[in-house]
């Protein structure tokens, strides 16, 4: 060929090589833009096999294309190291060219290493392939793909990052407070909110049927105005056993057994108990009973228990119970910060009689009554003997003065 037609045809293969490249950066741009990969046109563009790309924010952004390999990579298949049934893994994006992953740099099985000034995260992208099995070997057509990426941030640079953050209870003193105390106590006489005093409390209790029985549960030896004691449960038994039957409820996660036709009363104890810690103090009331069995009262003593609790409070839990207004759920594992619990028992309530009244209201030992009601009766029988005695007198007196009476013959 002559010159002419040489530079002809080398200009028309150059021109053919750029219409072919401004087909090629058009085409890119367009897909580009149609999934929103990036801010500035001008500037995004895919690179033929993977791009990857490290966000100011601590994201990673890859794009992986499907003629990365040969024979063509099925983008379908391509995932991260971990994670991949994950929203957050799964592609952003799948078209028939590109796969475009975006995630957090502390996601989907990424490491982390430090390289000097330096944080290095490093995950791995993977491909599937479809296994064809012989009866005496196997094979595959596809193409295998791995490929390890990584985004390195110095260190002095700051991401912003949006955390929340709950507070948790305080560490412990490093004294330990030794093993939890705590007491029940009975008062015979009336309590209010300021709790029944020693002079009101007498060895044993006594109590006839339905008479109020006022409960005192405290912790001992604690000085900590932020710990709450917690009742979980409180009980009544036969004997001094916690764990003896029958049994039956009187306090239920707090609240009173609504299966009782008389309730137990809860007090409480608050500032205006005049008690430095208030918060270590639980009190109740519960009407008496007596056990049955076979359809037939036992009248015999009766013993409280509880199940009691030390919590501390928190942003997360106030450690206060929940109203009991309606019946509560039983509670599953530890509701509430609860670190030490003990169970603690009462003195024997002894159940009595019911004792007949004095004229002036006073209750009378059986002795005292019986010989008032005695002598009562003997002074009817002398009345009686004297009234007796003066009616045959009168009888008697009155016969002898009366004229006799005279006859009239016709």
């Amino acid at each position: 060929m002559d010159g002419d037609h040489t530079v002809s045809q080398s200009l028309g293969y150059g021109l053919l090589g750029v219409a072919a490249l401004v087909v090629l950066v058009v085409s890119a741009l367009v897909l580009a833009v149609a999934i929103n990969c990036c801010f500035n046109q001008g500037q995004c563009y895919y690179a033929r096999e993977v791009t990857v790309q490290c966000l100011r924010d601590g994201q990673f952004v890859v794009v992986v294309a499907g003629d990365s390999t040969v024979p063509r990579l099925n983008l379908d298949t391509v995932s991260l190291l971990e994670g991949g049934d994950l929203a957050t893994c799964a592609p952003v994006a799948v078209t028939g060219d590109f796969a475009v992953f975006q995630f957090p740099v502390s996601a989907c099985g990424t490491t982390m290493m430090e390289e000097g000034d330096y944080v290095v995260y490093e995950n791995h992208l993977s491909s599937a392939y479809e296994v064809a099995v012989g009866p005496y070997g196997s094979i595959t057509r596809d193409s295998i793909h791995e490929l390890s990426f990584q985004c390195r941030y110095y260190g002095s640079e700051l991401v912003s990052l949006v955390a929340e953050v709950n507070t948790v209870p305080p560490p412990l003193p490093v004294d330990a407070p030794g093993p939890l105390r705590v007491e029940l106590r009975l008062a015979n006489g009336a309590c209010d909110a300021k709790g029944c005093s020693d002079v009101r409390r007498t060895t044993p209790v006594t109590k006839v049927l339905r008479d109020p029985v006022y409960v005192e549960v405290r912790i001992l030896e604690r000085t900590d105005p932020n710990i709450v004691l917690v009742l979980e449960h409180c009980w009544a038994t036969s004997t001094s056993s916690p764990l003896s039957l029958p049994q039956w409820d009187l306090l239920v996660n707090g609240c009173p057994y609504h299966e009782d036709r008389y309730l137990t009363t809860l007090v409480p104890v608050d500032e205006s108990s005049g008690l430095q810690y208030p918060t270590h103090y639980k009190r109740f009331i519960i009407k008496m009973f007596t056990f049955v069995e076979a359809m037939v009262p036992l009248k015999e003593s009766v013993f409280i228990h509880c199940s009691t609790a030390v919590c501390h409070p928190s942003a997360t839990d106030n450690c206060q119970q929940s109203r009991c207004g309606r019946q509560r759920r039983h509670a599953t594992g530890t509701e509430q910060s609860t670190s030490e619990s003990a169970v603690v028992s009462s003195e024997e309530v002894i159940m009595v009689a019911s004792q007949p009244m004095a004229m002036d209201g006073r209750v009378m030992d059986g002795d005292h009554a019986v010989s008032q009601s005695l002598g009562y009766g003997l002074v009817g029988v002398a009345v009686l003997v004297v009234l007796v005695v003066s009616a045959l007198g009168l009888a008697v007196a009155w016969r002898r003065t009366r004229p006799p009476m005279e006859t009239t013959k016709l």
